[in-house]
This record gives structure tokens, C-alpha cells and sequence, in this order.
């Protein structure tokens, strides 16, 4: 048996293994059994969790069993595209082996499902223009005064039946772990359309809205930092309270707007042309909907006001209270 079916049939057998177990099981140097390792990562045919110096190796759920599944093109270039999976260990699952993983899990028909899958995102998708949401409906439908010119969504928040979009588990993680390298990740991700959006309306100013729940690490700091840092930012600043509370628990519409109107202040003593606000998601979007208002009240701003939103509820008044 050759050294990496011997791996593969140890970890396979044990569920996971260090480095360490199998140079002992193995008798083997650790270069030589690094480089078997590092060669079946590379291949597809285990997974490496963790960090230094707790590292494991697992065998790669979903991808060895796709082959048994005639999933049609269509629908695997949809779900390669767009299928994200975060498992509850912390491993991150995409295209069709994060899809064959969440079949299996809950049950589900693997080709049946990716074709319902499919069609269910090409409804969303329909959505889309030039990659953005147009949010202004909803807030025409919400709020009897809207400071904002314009609202976008870069995707929603969660799709029926399947749960979070990609953009909604980036956006769920890097805040939740605190995890700068998928902060990167989310900005990397929308710089294009916020290039685009600068471009488009002429923006000079941008405020980013500030985060209520206390981190060590705010996505939002760190989306400012890698967002075109030559543009002049709007200051906007959140009152500390006695008591923090965070817009996600707030369940009527009316107590969101009075969190926002009371506790987020634009103090900013520039004039700006046009103005690009940036939030991480919007549920009720009061937050930054008053923001504007403010900003509109104070003449800071002389043409138009766009926000933009990373993810945003399909419809109604949606409580993202995970984010």
C-alpha cells in the first residue's frame, strides 16, 4: 500500500489526525509525511483544520461522492458560483462539495435539490442590476420621510429554504469570530461596486456607519481601512449609553428609529457634493435612513446621499439579529 493510501485509510479510520500520530503510526520523517499530506490537500482528498500548533487533517466530505450525482451544468455553475457552507466545527464548504455536504446532512436529494436551488436563485437574481439590489421600495414603503437618494443591497441577507446567501455567512463570520482574513475577504469582494458607485454618482465623502455591539475587532473599522482610504470620510460617531442597545434586538420599527435618530450622530463640519453611506446589513434600515436625515438637516451634503448596504432583507421589516 502506498504511504498516502496508507493516510487516507489511518485518518479515515480515526477521524482526523496531526502530523505528529501518523509520522509515529507511519514511522516515517515529518518532511516526508508533510509532503504527503501537503500533496493530498492539494488534491482534494483531505481537508486541513485548524492552526499552528493545533493542525488536523480529515478526509474532504462531498467531493468523492459527487461523482455518483448527475447534477446538470446549469445548476452546478450556480451552485459552484454562489454555494457557501460554514459548518458548526468552523470548516468552510463551497461550490458542489459544500452543497453534496448540506444534502447529506439534512437529508435532501442532491439533483433534485440543486435544480431547486438553482431556479430559487436565478428568482433572487432577478433582483440584480449591475450587481446591486435596489432597496428604495422597501424604504418608501417603510418610512414616511427617506434622507437617502438611493439604496443598494449587494445581496440578500438569506434566501428561502436555503438559509444564508454567501455574502450573508462571509458577512455573519467575519463579525461573529472576528476574523480579519475574511473581513479582507468581504472587502475584496465589494470594492468593485463601490469603485463603481464612486464613479457613477461622483462621490467625494463617505461615512461608514458605526458599529453598537462592542468587538475587539469591528468589521466596520476594518471595511474603513481597506475602502479607499483617499477619499474623505463623513464623521459619524455612536453615543456610548449607560446601557448598550444594539439595534438587532429591537423588534418594532419605531423603537429602531429612535435608536438611531437618538444615538447615532454626524458630527462632521465639512461640506461634501455627494455622499456614499456604508452599512454592513439592513434589516428595518433606520439606521441609515436617519443618518442621512441628519446629514440632509446639517447642509453637510449638497447633492445626493446613496447607501449602501453588504446585505439587505428581501422584504418587509426583517430582523437580521445574527449580524
Amino acid at each position: 500500500m502506498k504511504t498516502s493510501e496508507k493516510i487516507l485509510t489511518y485518518i479515515g479510520d480515526k477521524n482526523q489526525a496531526t502530523v505528529h500520530e501518523l509520522v509515529d503510526h507511519l514511522g516515517l520523517s515529518r518532511m516526508a509525511v508533510s509532503k504527503q499530506l501537503s500533496n493530498l490537500v492539494a488534491e482534494g482528498k483531505l481537508t486541513k483544520v485548524g492552526k499552528p500548533p493545533k493542525v488536523f487533517y480529515q478526509i474532504t466530505r462531498g467531493k468523492r461522492e459527487f461523482a455518483s450525482h448527475k447534477i446538470s451544468e446549469k445548476s452546478r455553475k450556480k451552485i459552484e458560483e454562489n454555494f457557501l457552507l460554514i459548518t458548526p466545527t468552523g470548516e468552510r464548504l463551497e461550490g458542489i462539495e459544500g452543497f453534496v455536504f448540506w444534502c447529506q446532512k439534512t437529508g435532501q436529494p442532491i439533483e433534485k435539490t440543486a435544480d431547486e436551488y438553482a431556479k430559487t436563485l436565478s428568482r433572487y437574481d432577478a433582483f440584480k442590476r449591475n450587481g446591486l439590489i435596489n432597496g428604495m421600495e422597501k424604504f418608501k414603503t417603510t418610512f414616511n420621510k427617506i434622507g437617502l437618494d438611493r439604496i443598494f443591497y449587494l445581496d440578500f441577507y438569506s434566501i428561502e429554504r436555503f438559509g444564508k446567501t454567501r455574502t450573508g455567512q462571509l458577512l455573519l463570520y467575519a463579525k461573529q469570530s472576528q476574523n480579519k482574513k475574511l473581513m479582507r475577504e468581504l472587502a475584496d469582494d465589494i470594492r468593485p461596486t463601490v469603485d463603481a458607485l464612486i464613479k457613477r454618482y461622483e462621490i467625494d465623502g463617505v461615512g461608514f456607519i458605526p458599529p453598537t455591539v462592542k468587538r475587539e475587532v469591528q468589521f466596520m473599522k476594518e471595511l474603513e481601512k481597506n475602502l479607499h482610504p483617499h477619499i474623505r470620510r463623513v464623521s459619524i460617531v455612536k453615543i456610548k449609553t449607560d446601557i448598550i442597545v444594539p439595534q438587532k434586538t429591537l423588534n418594532k420599527l419605531d423603537d429602531r428609529i429612535e435608536n438611531a435618530r437618538k444615538t447615532i450622530i454626524v458630527n462632521e463640519k465639512g461640506a461634501f457634493d455627494n455622499i456614499l453611506l456604508i452599512d454592513d446589513a439592513v434589516g428595518s434600515g433606520a439606521t441609515l435612513n436617519e443618518t442621512s436625515l441628519q446629514i440632509k438637516e446639517r447642509g453637510i451634503c449638497k447633492g445626493k446621499i446613496i447607501g449602501l448596504s453588504i446585505t439587505g432583507s428581501f422584504k418587509g421589516f426583517d430582523v437580521i439579529s445574527e449580524v
